[in-house]
């Protein structure tokens, strides 16, 4: 291979291969055929490979970092065990069935993400070459071909991410895009629809619906999730993994995401659906799809009783105008504190979330509102391996003492919960006689970054109302914000590729500039605990009202201005080189992708 890139080899042979059955049978059997050409090659019984890859080894001529064993020690990886003790035979089957559901997801998810990258993860299963399980093991973390630590730049390869990744042609661009939609108004709708892939076809673009795009993973993974249902002794739980079952193959999610939310206290639970729209970088609409198997931690559920009943208050103290904060009371605010044994897909490549806020869908959050999810084990291991380390090393001693895990854990609480919170739908100028928009549509794919900033901010404006209001002890509030800032400090080492990343030096150059963060002579940085309230308001009523009116130029200039690593950070960081930017989790159940 002369070109010394095997994944523009795959590339052109695929899609050579497939041209004459495009022509002559149209888009949608060409999806079929697709995936199902894909799935089928990336058995190890039926692969055909010639050269290294044949041996099992990358390609000699296959351009790779050379610094992989630095990248791989990044990720700390960390066992995270299916914990069987009080769990019953049935119960134990009950799990394993969920967790092979969900190897079905993350399948499609590769292919969402990088197909070629999937490939290349195949080819080197069985090489015993260092060099190549380095590799495999990368490519694993990321799902792909790109870094996302480094700012999505190629560790194997030369080919820069296309933005839209899998969700579109390549080279296609968000001005094409719009052009394309005012000329063809017809197709906007599936265009832009959360659930659909997007491909030139005859000098067109058209969508083709997820069902039918994976209907080759989405059929088994439909069957697992039944049988699951007949294993469950929970009636509700049973009904809800029929009803998901159904919305994979119809790509409606909201009857089954209703009967989720009214799931009371569930033993087990389960994350399955395309939610997350954070890989679109393109138009910011396509949802990535994430599993989770999740078994309830009963007390530590027990403690976020005091927060649920708080939420419509906070939300009615929100500074931001009455007609764009919608009431939430009389609404479902279910939350669950659990520990997840296996994950997949979006929740388990990359950033390893501790918490959850779902599902996105506006509707769903108008009717019955959303469900706070908080993975117990993964926050621990955040913490302990990541959160505490880097403090030490940033922070003044004083101030790094006060961090705490609870602290740790109140910020997530109220992070998640304020996903929930602010404007359900924008208000656009242009759109006010047509009424409601959808917040990400009207954001574009900075919204990614928005959301999570929002969720942030209006997080710790609502502990401070708790403080204010002799809910939480006020001789806590220090440590609440300096938990708060230390994972400031965590997240920016992601880089700006990252949404939660893009959120965090957002916020941390903007109280930098207010004078609530400042670095000392030492280095270290301390916070100004008189400035953080006074910030943290104004804040949250600028990135509220980007939401709520939908004003897409004021969220890219709002981050083009505060966006950038300031050099004094880059060089305070390298003081944690040694500490991990994530973990890198490690189930009892086997990492399988078809």
């Amino acid at each position: 291979m002369k070109e010394g890139s095997i994944e523009r080899f795959l590339a052109r042979s695929v899609t050579r291969s497939f041209s004459n059955y495009f022509r002559s049978y149209g888009p949608v059997l060409f999806f079929i055929l697709l995936i199902s050409t894909f799935g089928a090659a990336q058995q190890k019984k039926d692969r055909v490979m010639t050269g290294s890859a044949a041996k099992g080894g990358a390609p000699s001529d296959l351009e790779v970092a050379a610094d992989l064993g630095q990248r791989l020690a990044r990720f700390r990886r960390v066992q995270m065990p299916f914990r069987t003790a009080g769990l019953n035979a049935r119960e134990q089957q009950l799990v394993r069935k969920l967790v092979e559901a969900c190897g079905y997801l993350e399948s499609i998810y590769w292919r969402q993400s990088d197909p070629e990258a999937l490939t290349l993860y195949q080819s080197l299963a069985s090489s015993p070459n260092r060099h190549d399980v380095q590799l495999r093991r990368y490519l694993w973390i990321n799902a792909s071909r790109f870094d996302l630590v480094d700012e999505n730049k190629p560790f194997v390869g030369t080919d820069a991410m296309p933005p839209g990744q899998g969700f579109y042609p390549a080279n296609l661009t968000r001005d094409q895009v719009e052009q394309y939609v005012k000329q063809h108004p017809d197709q906007r709708a599936a265009i832009y629809d959360q659930f659909t892939i997007v491909r030139w076809h005859q000098g067109k673009l058209e969508a083709v619906p997820y069902r039918i795009a994976f209907r080759a993973f989405l059929e088994p993974a439909a069957r697992a999730l039944r049988a699951a249902a007949k294993l469950s002794d929970d009636a509700a739980f049973a009904k809800f993994l029929r009803l998901r079952a159904d919305a994979l193959l119809s790509d409606d999610y909201f009857p089954s995401d209703l009967a989720w939310l009214e799931l009371k206290n569930p033993k087990f639970d389960i994350i399955f659906a395309p939610y997350e729209t954070y890989m679109d970088g393109l138009l910011g609409v396509k949802g990535s799809y994430g599993a989770a198997v999740m078994v309830r931690n009963q007390r530590e559920s027990k403690k976020l009783e005091l927060f649920q009943k708080y939420v419509p208050e906070i939300q009615d103290a929100l500074p931001l105008a009455a007609e764009d904060r919608p009431s939430k009371h009389g609404l479902e605010t279910p939350m669950e504190v659990m520990d997840s044994p296996f994950r997949a897909g979006d929740l388990t490549h990359g950033y390893q979330a501790v918490a959850d806020n779902l599902p996105n869908d506006p509707r769903v959050h108008e009717q019955k509102g959303s469900k706070k999810l908080f993975f117990k084990n993964f926050m621990d291991a955040r913490v302990n391996y990541v959160v505490l380390p880097v403090l030490r090393k940033l922070m003044e001693p004083e101030q790094a003492a006060k961090v705490s895990g609870e602290g740790y854990l109140l910020a997530t609480i109220m992070h998640e919960i304020s996903h929930g919170l602010g404007p359900a739908f924008a208000r656009t100028s242009s759109d006010k006689l047509a009424g409601k928009v959808d917040i990400r549509e009207a954001i574009g794919p900075g919204y990614g970054g928005l959301e999570e900033a929002k969720a942030d901010i209006t997080g710790m404006f609502a502990l401070k109302w708790l403080v204010d209001h002799d809910v939480l002890p006020k001789e806590k509030l220090e440590e609440y914000y300096t938990s708060y800032v230390g994972d400031l400090f965590r997240a920016v080492r992601f880089g700006t590729a990252e949404a939660h990343a893009q959120a965090e030096m957002m916020e941390f150059n903007y109280f930098s500039e207010r004078v609530a963060i400042r670095r000392n002579a030492s280095g270290k940085y301390a916070i100004d605990y008189e400035k953080m309230p006074g910030a943290v308001a104004d804040l949250t009523k600028e990135l509220l009202e980007i939401e709520a009116t939908g004003d897409r130029s004021r969220a890219e200039n709002w981050f083009t201005k505060y966006g950038t690593m300031p050099e004094e950070l880059k060089t305070a960081l390298q003081a944690a080189s040694d500490v991990p930017v994530d973990i890198d989790p490690v189930f009892s159940f086997p990492e399988r992708v078809r």
